[in-house]
């Protein structure tokens, strides 16, 4: 009877180790990042860890140096200018950037800094979407959002984009 219990008792455990390990990793998103040529320099991968969602971005060609990078919108990325991305990702309605008093929006992520070669491999995490459908900051709206990699450096403050600069790469996010 006690090794039946105990078989028991170890099931239930794994059953339950299991189910938490799929509910913390979500499937991954991944997108191809476009130049204003509209030609692929890179990918982007989403996933959903926990509150959290980490990107994953691997890209080429671009100018060496610090870059503001950006959630959008829309779910379009219609070169040369990828204006069709529409503003931020916004669904709080505050300000632009991370040292504004007035808050930030949900969009606003680190900038990122180019190697000397052109390419960067970096890993941005944001607390402030998620990759939950329905949620009113989901990336995942009916017709997506967009990830958008501009010329210059976010200054953290400046409405509406933080001199960011224009807009030199783009990825869809969608599902």
């Amino acid at each position: 009877m006690n090794k039946i219990l105990i078989g028991l008792s170890l099931l239930i455990v794994s059953l339950c180790i299991n189910t938490t390990d799929v509910s913390a990793k979500g499937k991954t998103i991944t997108m191809s990042i476009m130049n204003t040529d509209g030609l692929s320099i890179g990918t982007a991968s989403l996933v959903q860890d926990g509150d959290n969602v980490k990107i994953h971005l691997q890209a080429s060609q671009l100018t060496a140096g610090v870059h503001g990078i950006h959630i959008h919108e829309n779910g379009q990325c219609d070169p040369p200018d990828f204006k069709t991305a529409g503003a931020h990702f916004n669904p709080i309605n505050h300000q632009h950037g991370f040292n504004n008093p007035k808050g930030f929006h949900n969009g606003d992520l680190p900038n990122i800094e180019v190697s000397s070669d052109g390419t960067i491999d970096v890993e941005l995490i944001t607390s402030v979407v998620t990759l939950k459908k329905g949620e009113a900051n989901s990336l995942l709206k009916k017709k997506g959002t967009s990830l958008v990699i501009h010329a210059d450096a976010d200054d953290y403050v400046t409405d509406p984009a933080g001199n960011s600069g224009a807009r030199i790469a783009c990825g869809v996010i969608s599902k």
